[in-house]
């Protein structure tokens, strides 16, 4: 029992930790109401901060993906119980996430301003819509799983981890990949872009296009249904052809996202 309690309190603190990590990163990426955001600093030469950033980038991008493989997890459970592996992946995320908003570098240079209060607010909109489909989206799949919260309760009642089943609620029926999409938003809603946001984003927009392959190779293999959900959803951008695929989508029975 005492494990079980440990077990809880530690997916507590990971997740507690987690929605701290977030809530400063919004305002890292908006340059807003943080002691150090994304373009503050003393700046170093080009070069020096260009190769710095991108090899914080890069950090993030192999600890996030290859920590959620399934053959790191095989492994990974021989050393964590498997209880906390979800939570555990969440604290490492976190700390990789923590290390680029601190060692992060300011390189100097205006790609866009917008200076029209019009433009600033729609951009500032989209920036928050982002946020507000990242969450949906983590509700949709189950965000107590997915933030390991659900993994350690059922620890601490003694029940069996079940896996959850695939389904395609909301703007699953769109695109296969929402939760990506509210990244992207996030990235590059930018009222001023600077190099050094610019970097950030497109870094991290070709992580998130790599990344989909990964985790869809794994969700086909462990859940055969998504083959046909694929062939019938686009990947991040709604087409025309939507209510077709919502319809298409919504036969599939019930999986859950890779990652």
């Amino acid at each position: 029992m005492f494990n079980r309690i440990i077990a809880f309190l530690y997916g507590v603190t990971c997740y507690v930790i987690s929605l701290a990590t977030f809530a400063y990163a919004a305002g890292f990426w908006a340059n807003f109401g943080v002691p150090r955001s994304i373009d503050s600093g003393v700046q170093s030469s080009f070069i020096q901060a260009l190769l710095i950033n991108l090899s914080l980038v890069l950090l993030f991008a192999l600890q996030h993906s290859v920590m959620a493989r399934p053959w790191f997890k095989a492994v990974w459970t021989k050393v964590v119980p498997t209880s906390v592996e979800r939570s555990t992946y969440l604290l490492f995320s976190c700390i990789a996430l923590f290390v680029l908003m601190w060692k992060w570098q300011p390189m100097g240079g205006v790609i866009w301003n917008v200076e029209s209060a019009g433009g600033r607010l729609t951009l500032t909109a989209f920036y928050v819509l982002g946020w507000l489909l990242v969450l949906l989206a983590t509700f949709l799949i189950n965000h107590f799983d997915l933030f390991g919260l659900r993994q350690v309760s059922l620890r601490l009642l003694n029940r069996p981890y079940t896996e959850l089943g695939f389904r395609t609620p909301g703007p699953y029926r769109f695109v296969r990949h929402p939760l990506y999409v509210g990244w992207l938003l996030v990235f590059w809603s930018a009222p001023l872009m600077t190099a050094a946001h610019l970097v950030f984003a497109i870094g991290t927009t070709l992580y998130i296009l790599v990344a989909i392959q990964f985790e869809e190779r794994d969700l086909e293999r462990f859940h055969p249904e998504y083959a046909e959900y694929r062939r019938n959803v686009p990947m991040l951008l709604p087409s025309a052809s939507a209510p077709y695929r919502q319809k298409i989508a919504a036969r599939q029975t019930p999986a859950r996202e890779a990652s």
